[in-house]
């Protein structure tokens, strides 16, 4: 025993010596820099989630939609009743003992008659249609997975067939359900279509007369991000997963407080079961099912082996609330002070459903869901872009001191504001540094001159002290000047990632024809996906990230603001990672010396995008603007010219 002691303490100081060297070798001349410096920030914005990266095909599945949201809408819509076969029936909304009271309405099917008629040829019955989210597109023998919930409520029990058909009504895919319980039960069946159809409907048709309630009817391909159950639309999730981001941030942004108290976002709302989800207004405009919820997202992190940094309101709405962004930004409002302790426990809940063990109250929940191990949260965002207001600090304050008091190991990130500069700037950060914030949450919006000339911006921040995290920013457009500004934006980034621990681009979806913002970084329909070539820049520095950087590796003329570069190592790997930017109209060379890395392998991946400055793709041509990857040979020491309105990334592999 005592031998096998010591030898396997012998194997834990050579181990610890070789993680060691591998350390010092990676920091060796270099700079330590935050490891989860470029991820991704997800709002509902643009329908990012419901109609988007949410698999859900049937839009309005609950009945709640209403004209709080859009003035034209109801129960009803994206609804249509139908009674094939000369029969017919009645359809009413009720709320008389729903599935849950977060779910009050629900469709009262009442079938009167069923046509027999000899002279037609298709199914009979009465029932409803569903258009989805402008079509359901649908594949040729893949599966996709119907539900509904249903109740009995006459004398005998009521059979459905349900199909896809296309909008001519040719069936794609039938099956039948028989409906034969009083009380809410859920049904479930497999719908395999014959054909493709980018415009399929889904018929859920009665066929025999009596009266039953529906509601939470769903569509979901068999085929979603990993095959979850509720999952994500498999092609959307993947874009992002190969960007392999350190982090995603969710809900919002201004979704996040919400437009009034009564729209913040509860994050204890967008858990459990999904037909005890409670659904709400969305700040953007349309309805918000929270499918796509707090265990989705947590569950999406952990798929793609990103951090989740949630972030949840500081007990005050938006200060855009009911538009007065128009006027000056002044519907700010606050939670009054007798209900802000059961506000703080509902963040400190949140932490326990994140981290506690499966037998802790909150937990307990997250287990139930399918999840007993923790997820390991370690950030928690208080606040977003807010107007950094009296009513704002002190809640803040309060939330801030409980979480740092119960968990200390939680880091906390704050916000300072909608700008990069003015009086909630201001505020902002002199809150951080009295309050000793761990991070604070900067956003901005700007031309791509002003990422030109403001690559210096961090230079001067105080080192030990609060972190920034960038949580928002863009420059307006998605041509390849705009991208290209802000890939020289990143290099300083990275240079100064001792003080910028976390960026993110934003917003990150938009579904063709639904925008409310018009620079976003993915574009996409039912179909097709059109990334821009932001998100290319995005992609090409979030997938080659490093923990340390190197000064004085690529040298470049100085005085020339549209030249940038950076040079960074990932310790696990090695690997040393150059990345070049060039703003100007010309081919520019910069000369690398990669004499302090020891042995290099002499063929390296090289990744070049560049182009016209004023190019963007589009659904029509989303090939116009593509990074280009190839093996190139390099040396210790090499000249690069990097071509006009260009990124460059270039990943050398080091012998250790």
């Amino acid at each position: 025993m005592k031998n096998f002691r010591y030898q396997l303490s012998c194997a834990v100081i050579i181990l610890a010596c070789l993680l060691f060297s591998t350390t010092s070798q990676a920091a060796k001349g270099g700079k330590k820099i935050s490891s989860d410096l470029f991820g991704l920030f997800f709002e509902d914005i643009n329908y990012s989630a419901d109609g988007g990266l949410y698999a859900e095909m049937v839009q309005n599945r609950s009945f709640e939609y209403n004209p709080t949201e859009q003035k034209t809408w109801n129960p009803f819509s994206y609804w249509e009743y139908v009674a094939p076969g000369f029969s017919y029936g009645r359809i009413n909304v009720e709320t008389a003992a729903p599935i849950h009271p977060n779910n009050p309405h629900y469709v009262l099917l009442d079938i009167e008659h069923i046509g027999h008629e000899a002279k037609y040829t298709g199914i009979s019955g009465v029932g409803i249609k569903n258009s989805g989210f402008e079509g359901m597109v649908v594949k040729a023998d893949d599966k996709y997975n119907f539900s509904m919930f249903a109740r009995q409520l006459g004398n005998e029990p009521v059979s459905f067939t349900i199909c896809l058909q296309t909008l001519k009504g040719k069936i794609l895919a039938q099956t039948t359900v028989s409906v034969a319980a009083s009380d809410w039960k859920k049904y479930t069946a497999t719908l395999t279509p014959s054909a493709n159809c980018d415009t399929a409907n889904l018929v859920v048709l009665a066929t025999n007369t009596g009266k039953v309630g529906l509601d939470m009817i769903s569509l979901f391909p068999e085929k979603t991000f990993k095959n979850r159950e509720n999952g994500m639309r498999a092609d959307l999730a993947q874009m992002l997963a190969d960007m392999k981001p350190r982090f995603i941030r969710f809900p919002g942004g201004c979704l996040a407080h919400g437009d009034g108290l009564g729209n913040m976002y509860r994050w204890k709302n967008t858990i459990g079961p999904l037909e005890t989800r409670k659904e709400q207004r969305n700040i953007w405009g349309y309805n918000q099912t929270a499918g796509l919820g707090y265990y989705e997202y947590f569950r999406f992190c952990e798929d793609i082996g990103a951090k989740p940094l949630p972030v949840l309101p500081a007990a005050v709405s938006c200060q855009n609330s009911g538009g007065t962004w128009q006027v000056g930004g002044i519907g700010q409002k606050a939670l009054p002070m007798n209900e802000m302790q059961e506000y703080i426990q509902e963040v400190l809940d949140l932490i326990e459903w994140a981290n506690g063990p499966a037998t802790s109250v909150w937990g307990a929940k997250r287990a139930a869901a399918g999840h007993p191990a923790p997820f390991n949260l370690q950030y928690v965002g208080i606040g977003n872009e807010d107007k950094i207001t009296p009513e704002f600090e002190e809640r803040f304050k309060m939330i801030f001191a409980a979480v740092k008091a119960k968990h200390p190991e939680i880091t906390v990130v704050g916000t300072v504001g909608p700008a990069p500069d003015g009086e909630d700037f201001t505020k902002g950060w002199k809150l951080a540094d009295d309050l000793k914030i761990p991070i604070v949450d900067e956003h901005y919006y700007t031309s791509p001159e002003w990422f030109i000339s403001h690559q210096h911006r961090y230079d001067a921040y105080k080192r030990n002290a609060t972190e920034v995290y960038l949580g928002e920013y863009a420059s307006w457009g998605n041509k390849l000047r705009n991208a290209i500004a802000e890939a020289a934006y990143m290099t300083a980034l990275e240079r100064n990632g001792d003080v910028v621990r976390m960026a993110s681009y934003a917003p990150l979806l938009a579904k063709k024809d639904f925008t409310q913002w018009k620079t976003d970084m993915i574009f996409f329909d039912n179909v097709k996906i059109n990334p821009t070539p932001n998100y290319y820049v995005q992609k090409m520095f979030s997938a080659n990230q490093g923990d340390y950087y190197f000064d004085k590796v690529i040298a470049k003329d100085e005085k020339d603001v549209n030249l940038a570069a950076s040079c960074v190592r990932d310790s696990k790997t090695g690997d040393v990672i150059l990345k070049m930017v060039n703003f100007g109209s010309a081919p520019k060379s910069m000369k690398i010396n990669l004499g302090q890395f020891g042995t290099i392998i002499p063929q390296a991946e090289q990744t070049v995008l560049s182009g016209d400055a004023n190019v963007e793709n589009t659904f029509d041509n989303p090939q116009n603007v593509l990074p280009v990857a190839s093996t190139v040979k390099i040396g210790k020491s090499f000249q690069y010219s990097a071509p006009a309105m260009s990124l460059t990334v270039v990943r050398i592999k080091t012998k250790k």
